[in-house]
């Protein structure tokens, strides 16, 4: 516990195996944050949101979006286009954290998300998948943004958990290391996260199932009807 020495180790829960029975594969997790800045607090807030998944026996990837195109400006075989398809369709759940500015999230967490794809051929990389949405504020307490990435999760088909992080005057809640202060902010962190990997766990093997949809299922089957009634 000593990456993360602001949580209570006694009240730290870990993976219930009671529940996952025999499954015990680690979840793997997606965290992506919304600033370029040398000093950024999204980036801070998402490393230590992965210091905690990681205490949860969860695998963690943080992408970098330094690098990243805007939308349509590159063809989707840029390397970081490339990059970060291929960790969306590695993992089983996600951390979207974004500064908040001028009252939204910003350009470069939304170029992020634009670049991930609805569909790649019969698959849905994002649907299914779990999501948990963050801000930070440089002022006063706001949820503009995680309400935006709320939309946004839902239209991409992702199962969104009910908790989440807005921390507010983000630069008063660091020490001089870098480091997340105990505060009731830090601890919704570990909460969202703890509610992140049990929704998680909870879906695994299930999603298909959850996002199964009666007017796709239409569709399917007309299709189906019109290529044999064709074949005659």
């Amino acid at each position: 516990m000593s990456d993360i020495p602001n949580v209570l180790s006694e009240a730290l829960h870990p993976m219930d195996h009671a529940v996952l029975g025999a499954d015990t594969v680690p979840p793997k997790i997606l965290l992506l944050y919304g600033s370029l800045r040398e000093k950024s607090y999204s980036r801070a807030v998402t490393e230590e949101a992965a210091r905690i998944l990681r205490q949860f026996g969860v695998e963690t990837r943080i992408y970098d979006p330094a690098g990243l195109p805007l939308p349509d400006a590159e063809p989707i075989e840029h390397p970081k286009v490339a990059e970060l398809r291929d960790l969306v369709n590695w993992c089983e759940g996600m951390v979207w954290c974004s500064p908040e500015r001028h009252g939204a999230m910003t350009g470069i967490m939304k170029s992020q998300i634009d670049w991930i794809p609805l569909s790649l051929g019969s698959v849905r990389p994002t649907q299914g998948k779990t999501l948990a949405v963050m801000q930070v504020c440089g002022g006063s307490q706001s949820f503009n943004t995680v309400n935006q990435l709320r939309i946004l999760g839902r239209w991409m088909r992702l199962i969104t958990i009910p908790n989440q992080s807005s921390v507010p005057r983000a630069w008063d809640e660091f020490d001089a290391d870098g480091r997340m202060k105990n505060s009731p902010f830090y601890r919704r962190v570990v909460d969202v996260m703890e509610e992140l990997v049990k929704f998680t766990l909870l879906t695994r093997g299930r999603s298909d199932y959850l996002v199964d949809r009666y007017s796709e299922r239409v569709e399917s089957h007309e299709k189906l009807s019109k290529r044999v009634n064709s074949a005659r």
